[in-house]
């Protein structure tokens, strides 16, 4: 793994995030003591949705958009 001083680091930035990028790590050292390590982000695989997998477990009543309406018009504008 290849180790490069901030100096270098602040003139190649780009090159360098590029290389990054394509797997190549490298560590950014400062008075030739190691500071930080440079790595690619590695993104997880995005999971699949599963569309109707809770189907037929649970109800949603006829009323479900109505429901406690008087209640809620009575605490905002009361009785």
């Amino acid at each position: 793994m290849k180790t490069v001083n901030i100096h270098e680091a602040k003139t190649h930035l780009s090159r360098l995030v590029e290389e990054a990028a394509n797997g190549e790590e490298f560590i950014i050292a400062k008075a030739g003591k190691p500071m930080v390590k440079v790595v690619p982000i590695v993104e997880a695989p995005k999971q699949k949705r599963r569309i109707g997998f809770l189907e037929g477990q649970f109800s949603v009543p006829d009323d479900f958009d109505t429901k406690y309406a008087t209640e809620i018009e009575e605490m905002f504008y009361g009785k």
